[in-house]
C-alpha cells in the first residue's frame, strides 16, 4: 500500500486521500477537490517554483542541507580530482563513466564538430565591436538552427546524439570567436590534435604564427571549472531548456534561449558581482569596514550563501584550491588578499553564521577567470561553455519521458471580469 496524505476540506467537511511517492504528491490530484461539481479544481500556488517539482531526473543530486553534489551518483569532489571535462560530460550525456575506448571514441567524435560554418564567422563578425560576448555567443548557437534543419527531428535519438555533439564541440569556437571580436582580433581555427580545454585557449589566446602552449595549471583549473558548471539540477536555464524543449523545438533554439536565461545577472553573473565588490572594497584594510556595512544592509556580501545550499557550497572549496594553483603561474591578484580576508571574517562572524551565509563556487571563480586574461563580459560565456552538456543531458532526458508533456504553467487570475466595452470617443 503506498503512504498517502489526507486532507480535509474545511469548507466542504469532505476528506479526500493523496498518494505520495518519493515524499511527493501529484499536483493533479488536488483538481480533485472543490466545492462544486462545476469548479475546475484546487491548484497549488508556488511563486517561483520553489517547491514545486516538475519532472523526474537521475543526472544531477543536491543535497542543500548537507552540502552534496553528484553527477549520475558521483561526488562532485572525486569527478572534479580524477576526470577531465570530456570524460564528466560522456557521464552527463549517457549515465556512465566511459572506459578508455568509449572515451577515444567519444573524444574523436566532439573533435569532427568543432569547426563552425564561415558564413558564422561572417555573422559574428556584423556585430558592433563592442558587442557583449554573451549577447554574440545566445544569438549564434540560436542561428546555428538554420544550418542543421534535421535538427527538428528530435524524436530520432541519433540525431539528438549528433546535434549534441555538435554543440558541446562547437560552444567553445563559438566563445572563442567572441572574445577575438571584442579584442578586435582574428579568428584562431580549432586546433584539434589538442584537448578540449587546451583548444579553447589555443583558440582565445594565440596571438602569432608561434605555437601556443598553454599552462598546463589553467587547462586543469578550467578543466576543472568546467566541471563544477557542467550541471546543477532544475536550475533557471535548464528549467528553460526543459520549457523550450518540450515543445519539440531544436536543440539549438532551446539552447539560446537555456544561455539568455544564464545571461540574467540572478543567474549566470554572480562572479562579475563578486569582482565588482572586491574593486568596490579596494584594499584588505577596508574589509571589516565593508562586512560591517553589509550588516548594516548598505551592501550585499556577494558570492556568500546559494538558494540550494544551507551549507558549504561543495564545489567553492574545490575552486579555491584551483585559485591557488592558477596564481602561482600567473599574476596574483591584489583581490585575492581581499578576497582571502573577507571570507576569513565572514566565517568567523556570528551573523553569516548564523545566516549560513558560506562561500559559494562564484566568490573564487571570477578571479581565475581574470587572471586566465578574460574580460567579465566573457565570464557569462566561460559558464554557458561547460553548462551546454548538463542542458543537453536535460534535454535528452525530458525527451526520453513517457510523461512529458508540453509546459503550459497555470496562473491565478486576480484581473476584472465581465467589463462592456467603451468605443475610443467615450473613454475619460
Amino acid at each position: 500500500m503506498p503512504d498517502t496524505l489526507t486532507i480535509t476540506d474545511n469548507r466542504t467537511g469532505k476528506t479526500y486521500d493523496v498518494d505520495i511517492n518519493d515524499d511527493t504528491v501529484r499536483a493533479m490530484d488536488f483538481r480533485q477537490i472543490k466545492v462544486q461539481d462545476d469548479e475546475f479544481g484546487m491548484m497549488t500556488y508556488d511563486p517561483g517554483y520553489t517547491n514545486t517539482a516538475a519532472c523526474t531526473s537521475s543526472v544531477t543530486y543536491i543535497d542543500g542541507d548537507k552540502g552534496i553534489l553528484e553527477y549520475r551518483g558521483y561526488p562532485i569532489g572525486q569527478l572534479a580530482e580524477n576526470c577531465d571535462f570530456q570524460e564528466v560530460a560522456y557521464l552527463l550525456l549517457h549515465g556512465e563513466l566511459p572506459n578508455q575506448s568509449q572515451l577515444e571514441e567519444w573524444v574523436q567524435s566532439l573533435r569532427m564538430h568543432t569547426m563552425v560554418h564561415e558564413n558564422i564567422k561572417e555573422q559574428m563578425a556584423s556585430f558592433r565591436y563592442d558587442a557583449h560576448a554573451m549577447g554574440m555567443f545566445i544569438s549564434t548557437v540560436a542561428a546555428l538552427s538554420t544550418f542543421y534543419p534535421e535538427a527538428k527531428d528530435v524524436h530520432c535519438a541519433e540525431n539528438r546524439m549528433l546535434q549534441s555533439k555538435r554543440l558541446i564541440a562547437k560552444v567553445p569556437t563559438l566563445a572563442a570567436f567572441a572574445y577575438r571580436h571584442s579584442q578586435g582580433h582574428p579568428d584562431n581555427y580549432p586546433k584539434n590534435d589538442l584537448t578540449y580545454t587546451e583548444n579553447f585557449l589555443h583558440m582565445m589566446f594565440k596571438m602569432t604564427d608561434n605555437p601556443y602552449e598553454p599552462e598546463p595549471a589553467l587547462v586543469r583549473a578550467l578543466d576543472v571549472l568546467f566541471i563544477l558548471h557542467a550541471d546543477h539540477e532544475q536550475n533557471c536555464s535548464a528549467s528553460v531548456m526543459r520549457a523550450i524543449g518540450s515543445s519539440d523545438a531544436d536543440p539549438y533554439s532551446a539552447l539560446a534561449g537555456a544561455a539568455a536565461a544564464l545571461y540574467g545577472p540572478l543567474h549566470g553573473g554572480a562572479n562579475e558581482a563578486v569582482l565588482n565588490m572586491l574593486n568596490a572594497i579596494g584594499h584588505v584594510n577596508n574589509v571589516r569596514d565593508y562586512v560591517a556595512k553589509c550588516k548594516d544592509g548598505e551592501h550585499r556580501l556577494m558570492g556568500f550563501g546559494h538558494r540550494v545550499y544551507k551549507n558549504y557550497d561543495p564545489r567553492a572549496l574545490i575552486v579555491k584550491q584551483c585559485a591557488d594553483a592558477v596564481f602561482e603561474v600567473t599574476r596574483r591578484s591584489p583581490l585575492l588578499d581581499i578576497a582571502l580576508e573577507l571570507e576569513k571574517i565572514a566565517l568567523e562572524d556570528e551573523y553569516f553564521i548564523k545566516r549560513k551565509l558560506y562561500p559559494n563556487v562564484d566568490f573564487y571563480s571570477g578571479l581565475i577567470y581574470e587572471a586566465i586574461g578574460l574580460p567579465v563580459t566573457m565570464f557569462p560565456v566561460m559558464f554557458a561553455i561547460p553548462r551546454t552538456v548538463g542542458w543537453l543531458a536535460q534535454w535528452q532526458e525530458m525527451m526520453e519521458d513517457d510523461e512529458r508533456r508540453i509546459q503550459r504553467p497555470r496562473q491565478i487570475y486576480v484581473g476584472g471580469r465581465e467589463r462592456e466595452f467603451v468605443p475610443i470617443n467615450q473613454r475619460g
